[in-house]
């Protein structure tokens, strides 16, 4: 009997029947980006930046205070603030790889021509949404992260059921803000009407 290459040999006596799945290519997603700093002109430097290089911004969230965590004060100050953005252009989430080196060195420039008397004015966190997720890059390592290439990887931050983001355990407590969830709504439903 002829079988195709997604079938196991058959056995007379034990037939049984193996079906793997198909590759398929991910469809482009949603390049989100998260910005932060106690400089307002550090924020709007970033923005002025990120449309630059990676096209016209289609959604800008309100400035969030930061303060769910001190974690970043040491390096960063006190008195944080964070916006979101999102961009026109989709991407191939492969590229994620490339767009978090490009905002560490963003970072570094940044840091080089300020004189912000912290070690990083601005940080900048890009990820990427699709209708069932939003994943961050990071070049730190954990248990739930997943390496990708060149020294980062990524972790589903939040994911989208039943009408709602949720967290996980390892969620940032910011993200599991209501006012984060409203803008990454809008985002997803920005990402639905663009793959039509």
């Amino acid at each position: 009997m002829a079988i195709n290459r997604h079938m196991a040999t058959r056995s007379s006596r034990n037939p049984v029947v193996t079906i793997m799945g198909n590759v398929r290519l991910h469809p482009p997603v949603l390049p989100i980006l998260a910005a932060f700093s106690r400089y307002d002109e550090a924020l709007a430097w970033a923005k002025v930046r990120l449309a630059r290089q990676w096209g016209p911004i289609a959604l800008e969230s309100e400035i969030f205070r930061f303060d769910d965590t001190n974690y970043y004060e040491r390096q960063m100050g006190a008195g944080l603030q964070k916006v979101l953005f999102a961009f026109e252009r989709l991407m191939n989430p492969t590229e994620l790889v490339e767009r978090k080196l490009s905002t560490n060195d963003w970072e570094a420039e940044y840091r080089a021509q300020s004189d912000a008397a912290e070690p990083r004015p601005l940080n900048l966190d890009p990820g990427y949404l699709t209708e069932a997720k939003l994943v961050l890059a990071t070049t730190k390592d954990r248990d739930h992260r997943l390496y990708l290439d060149r020294g980062i990887f990524a972790e589903v931050t939040l994911h989208y059921h039943h009408g709602e983001w949720r967290g996980r355990d390892w969620t940032y407590p910011d993200y599991r803000r209501s006012e984060y969830h409203r803008f990454l709504t809008r985002c997803r439903d920005y990402y639905r009407q663009r793959k039509v």
